[in-house]
């Protein structure tokens, strides 16, 4: 038996030189990092506030080296807002779960909330969570309708009013992050939107442009420029305006419907669900108590006013009485009886504002659209008994509110 001995070629054995990796100063001598930062800074690509300046590109590099991040992630995540170093909520999920921290998240339309358990000791968890409500008390936004509301100098939708969701995410997670794990910050311990900047939906700070030849209002924060994803926004559809103008109950059900699926807030839909049960109701009641109980919910006059409004339509309400005119025999008798319609107009008016505002109704306009709905003209164009009708049925509705 021949056996024939084939040569073997011994395994490839690599330096730890050859190891490819992402670029970091801890690789570069202090000459070679300078040049380095010199190319970078000049670059178009980097965002605004590192752009020509090498010395800044440098500064924030040795603080992303402490931090163990590469040179990219360091320049696309961590930014610095009124001289002070940021850092996105994602860049502070993802060094507390490299920590061994275990992260639960719960995000909701209106509300988030983050769990973090420690890996050190299991038993110690802690759990934040931020509502719009949160978002509100700390100045963020306001509510209307239960949707928030957040504009710029310019009237233009915030962050807050466009991306709730995404906002109160970075909210709870930073927050979450400070208080259970605050060593995996590293000084870094606010996001930029927390520090006042202007922020998009993925919470990197923006440059705010007044005009293209002018230079950006918000000094020495990184821009993080996206793609468009598509044309802007409409503007969002007023269910309850909608459902306030029509009586039929197929249409209510189609606009509560559509509403559902937009994903209207609880306390939205509360208020399309009155208003069509105020156009279901068969007197002004029910429609009264629908009012008294809006007003104790703390609904906004302008819902107030279209109960109102819904309600003087129904059986119940008191209507105007025909007023008796007679011709003036004088023209001295014609002058006298001008002269003391005028002062009993005047009165009738002050009167239905004030019934108008013990009702819940400060505002004069709304006060007017209410009258309008019922009345089909202007409180200033109304007869004297159209305005007394009208402030008796504002008594009525105070009382049973006060009652």
């Amino acid at each position: 038996m021949t056996v024939t001995t084939l040569p073997t070629t011994a395994p490839a054995t690599f330096a730890p030189g050859q190891r490819g990796g992402a670029l970091s100063l801890s690789q570069m001598s202090p000459y070679e990092a300078w040049q380095f930062c010199e190319s970078l800074a000049a670059t178009p690509l980097l965002p605004d506030a590192y752009r020509k300046q090498p010395a800044s590109v440098l500064w924030a590099l040795e603080y992303g080296r402490a931090l163990g991040l590469d040179v990219v992630t360091t320049i696309t995540t961590i930014h610095v807002i009124k001289g002070k170093p940021t850092q996105s909520a994602d860049l502070m999920l993802g060094r507390a779960r490299a920590a061994g921290h275990r992260v639960r998240i719960t995000t909701e339309r209106i509300r988030c909330e983050v769990r973090i358990q420690r890996h050190d000791d299991p038993d110690d968890e802690t759990v934040i969570e931020w509502t719009l409500d949160d978002a509100v008390i700390a100045g963020l936004c306001t509510l209307r309708d239960g949707r928030p509301y957040s504009r710029d100098q310019k009237g233009q939708p915030q962050p807050w009013e466009r991306f709730p969701r995404a906002m109160l995410r970075a909210r709870a997670i930073a927050e979450a992050v400070r208080t259970a794990c605050p060593e995996v910050l590293h000084g870094a311990i606010y996001t930029p939107e927390e520090m006042g900047a202007v922020v998009d939906q993925e919470g990197n700070p923006v440059v705010v442009v007044d005009r293209a030849d002018t230079a950006p209002v918000q000094q020495a924060v990184t821009v993080v420029q996206s793609t468009p994803n598509g044309p802007p926004p409409a503007p969002p559809r007023d269910y309850l305006a909608e459902a306030a103008e029509t009586a039929d109950a197929d249409k209510l059900a189609a606009i509560l419907s559509e509403a559902v699926e937009a994903g209207a807030p609880v306390d939205y839909m509360t208020c399309l669900t009155e208003i069509r049960d105020a156009h279901a109701a068969e007197a002004v009641g029910p429609v009264r108590e629908l009012h008294a109980a809006a007003q104790a919910r703390g609904a906004q006059r302008e819902h107030l006013a279209r109960l109102a409004a819904i309600g003087a339509t129904k059986p119940g309400a008191k209507k105007p009485e025909e007023q008796q005119q007679s011709a003036p025999s004088t023209t001295t008798v014609v002058v006298t009886a001008d002269s003391v319609e005028d002062q009993e107009h005047a009165a009738a008016l002050g009167e239905l504002y004030d019934a108008a505002r013990d009702a819940g109704l400060t505002d004069r306009t709304e006060v007017a659209q209410v009258f309008s709905s019922a009345h089909q003209c202007q409180p200033e164009a109304a007869t004297v008994a159209q305005l007394r009708c009208m402030r008796d049925d504002l008594l009525d509705l105070a009382k049973q509110v006060a009652a």
